[in-house]
Formats: C-alpha cells, sequence, structure tokens
C-alpha cells in the first residue's frame, strides 16, 4: 500500500515572519492525519527554522535542490550533509524550473538523485514536458528520456528504490492550467510501466505524485487516480487552507 504524501514547494517565496504562520496554521489545521504524509520544502534559508517548528509535528521537511558534490570549493551550492544537518528527509531534483531556467541537464538530474539517496536523503524526481512537446505528441517520449537516464544504471536503479517520482506537466504550472485526471494518470500509468519493465516491484512501490496547479478544489478527483499517489504543490501550498484542503483530499 503506498501512503500519499503531499509535498509543498515554497519556491523562492516567503520570509520568516510568512514561515511562521503558514507551519503554524498547517500544524493546526492538519493535526494527525494518518492518511496522508506531508512535507515541506522552503527555500534554503528557511530550513533550520522551519524544521526546528515542524519538529514533533509529522510533516517532514525537504529541501528544492541540492549540489551533487558532496563539499568543497562550490561557492553558493549546498550539500547533503548540511540538509542531514538541519533535519531534511526530501531534496527535490529536476524541477522544471531548474532544467528551463539554470540548464540541469538529465544527466545532471540523475547524478544529483543518486547523490540524495548514498547520504540517506529521499529524492523527490520531477519529470514532464512542455506544452510544445505534448502538442506534438512527444509527452511519454520525454518523460521516457527523463526516467531511463536512471533506469538504465545500476546506481540509478539502486537510487530510484528510494525515491518518489513527480510528474509535473510544464504547461500547468503556474499558468492556472491543469492536466485533466485522465491526462495525469495517462502519464502517470506509463511511468509505472516503464519502471515495471526494469523492476516490477519497484513499480508498485513508487509513489508518483502530481505536478500542475494542484488546487483544493480540483486535487480529490486527481488524487482518485488509481497512480496518483499525491501531490508536489507549489503556489498553493503558500496558502495555509488550500494546503490543507489538498491534504484532506487524500482517501
Amino acid at each position: 500500500m503506498r501512503k500519499p504524501l503531499v509535498a509543498g514547494n515554497w519556491k523562492m517565496n516567503g520570509s520568516r515572519e510568512n514561515a511562521e504562520s503558514l507551519i503554524a496554521g498547517i500544524k493546526e489545521g492538519l493535526g494527525v492525519n494518518a492518511a496522508v504524509e506531508a512535507a515541506i520544502c522552503p527555500p534554503f534559508v528557511y530550513l533550520s527554522e522551519v524544521g526546528s517548528r515542524l519538529s514533533g509535528s509529522g510533516i517532514a521537511l525537504g529541501a528544492q535542490n541540492v549540489s551533487q558534490h558532496g563539499n568543497g570549493a562550490y561557492t553558493g551550492e549546498i550539500s547533503t550533509s548540511m540538509l542531514l544537518d538541519v533535519g531534511c528527509k526530501y531534496v527535490i531534483s529536476g524541477h522544471s524550473e531548474r532544467r528551463a531556467l539554470y540548464g540541469e541537464a538529465d544527466s545532471l538530474v540523475a547524478e544529483k538523485v543518486v547523490a540524495i539517496n548514498a547520504a540517506g536523503l529521499k529524492p523527490i524526481l520531477c519529470v514532464g514536458e512542455l506544452l510544445k512537446e505534448r502538442e506534438s505528441g512527444k509527452t511519454e517520449e520525454v518523460v521516457a528520456r527523463q526516467l531511463d537516464v536512471l533506469l538504465n544504471s545500476a546506481e540509478g536503479l539502486a537510487a530510484l528504490q528510494n525515491t518518489v517520482i513527480a510528474y509535473e506537466p510544464v504547461w500547468a504550472i503556474g499558468t492556472g492550467m491543469t492536466a485533466t485526471p485522465e491526462q495525469a494518470q495517462d502519464v502517470h500509468a506509463f511511468i509505472r510501466q516503464r519502471i515495471a519493465a526494469k523492476d516490477t516491484a519497484l513499480a508498485q512501490k513508487v509513489r508518483i505524485l502530481y505536478g500542475g496547479s494542484v488546487k483544493g478544489n480540483n486535487a480529490s478527483e486527481l488524487f482518485a487516480k488509481a497512480d496518483i499517489d499525491g501531490g508536489l504543490i507549489g503556489g498553493a501550498s503558500l496558502q495555509v487552507e488550500e494546503f490543507l484542503a489538498i491534504c484532506r483530499a487524500v482517501k
């Protein structure tokens, strides 16, 4: 049985004051909810403080990115050991914004996933297609390419044993557009089938999240689909009631 996960990605948003009120509201509203695992991924500078406020709540702490290097002369980078030191459990790798804005290639994303797993953290691997790729019928080709760089190596396949996958149709992030539940389910099923071709047991246990403009009013329909195991939530995770509504939508 796959326990659903709802992870809030705050991106480059927030302040200390805002983080305090958000966490307080989420903790109070979520309480002890055995049906869903929740995680919060704030900006790096707030990780330690948010982690302290989450202590004892059962809500996990996650980071939005990490270096593939363990340590050294990499100005501005953050290592896996640093994330462990502040209490992180999850680390996002390959978010569409990292791929598009900062040129992170599939090979680099895979390298980070392997490093995250080797450190004892849980990777959240993001995959997904651009609008032009969907319109030209290349969704499965793009997603397969992003997965195969891990599936086709022994260390990548080993890392996937501990990885959460997030399907994020890039055309539905921050645009107000959302893939229909059927469109999302089709891609989630494709991902699971792609993994099953390499490892059937892994395909059954891996959690696959949907990450494209999930809101309180569409979460239930999305999460009802057989292969959608929760959500990677962007803008709605910055609003207490919206994030709580999404968590409560999990059945």
